[in-house]
């Protein structure tokens, strides 16, 4: 018989957003009694129950919100909610017969992703896929090889996207997503980052980084000129990608990227809550 706690660690496992809600506390004439549970997707009920009928919808109505817009840091800085505690009289806010009344408390889990998009599926990107899978975070990432991106760790955690034209895939990043520009080399590399920057005037990414030299990146930033675009998109982006330390050995390029991208995730999360700190104080 399969038991709650190994759905829960199911949803853990294939890293899917859920919500667990928990009945914490019942008085009188109630459908289901303290400790009930239900697991909840961003699909509706999973595995459990809380009693059915119009309090079990309320919970999954309750938990489908918890999960919408979730993100590392909203754009005001705030972030969503990750639990959440309600009291309702079954018949007063509810509109259930019973008379009683229940507690309930609900608890959002990976559901705070952090999106990262990795063009390219070569052994340095492939390293560094395989670092990040063990993160809670979203990874998809677009090869025209379809040799390469089978190579990549079997995981619901990572989205491969066979594509020829690599750049068309730019108007499908999500605002939040961590961008990396991993490809085969500079000719490929190139089309994708000049596509991204122009659209930087709507679309400002939290991280972009092109893997490469100083003098790749001295390259890069004569192209951006050549291509008409702002001067000052020479700067949005990283190129050498990564924290000064290792070797050229793919795997360690693999970790001093992992180090910059959790460094500027961790930055801007931090910044986010001083920002709501600070509106917090003001209101």
């Amino acid at each position: 018989m399969i038991t709650f706690y190994e759905r829960m660690s199911d949803l853990f496992a294939a890293g899917t957003p859920f919500v667990c809600a928990t009945i914490v506390d019942t008085q009188g004439s109630v459908p289901a009694d303290a400790g009930s549970k239900i697991l909840v997707t961003a699909d509706g009920a999973y595995f459990g129950t809380v009693g059915g009928g119009k309090i079990e919808s309320r919970v999954i109505q309750e938990a489908k919100a918890m999960l919408t817009g979730a993100g590392v840091a909203s754009a005001s800085g705030k972030e969503d909610a990750i639990a959440k505690f309600f009291q309702w009289s079954l018949s007063r806010d509810i509109g259930m017969t019973c008379g009683g009344s229940m507690r309930v408390y609900l608890e959002a889990f990976n559901h705070r992703s952090w999106n990262l998009t990795i063009f390219g599926a070569g052994h340095v990107a492939n390293a560094l896929i395989n670092i990040l899978n063990k993160l809670d975070c979203r990874i998809t990432c677009i090869d025209p090889r379809v040799e390469w991106l089978d190579k990549l760790p079997d995981s619901a955690k990572v989205r491969r996207v066979l594509l020829t034209e690599m750049k068309d895939f730019v108007p499908e990043i999500s605002s939040d997503s961590f961008v990396l520009l991993m490809t085969m080399g500079h000719s490929s590399d190139k089309p994708i980052l000049l596509e991204i920057l122009s659209r930087w005037k709507d679309t400002k990414y939290p991280y972009l980084g092109v893997i490469g030299s100083d003098a790749k990146a001295a390259r890069i930033r004569k192209d951006i000129i050549e291509a008409g675009l702002p001067e000052q998109l020479c700067k949005v982006f990283f190129c050498p990608i990564g924290l000064p330390l290792g070797s050229s050995h793919p795997q360690e390029i693999a970790i001093s990227a992992a180090a910059q991208l959790l460094q500027v995730r961790d930055a801007l999360v931090a910044a986010g809550a001083t920002a709501c700190l600070a509106t917090n104080r003001k209101e």
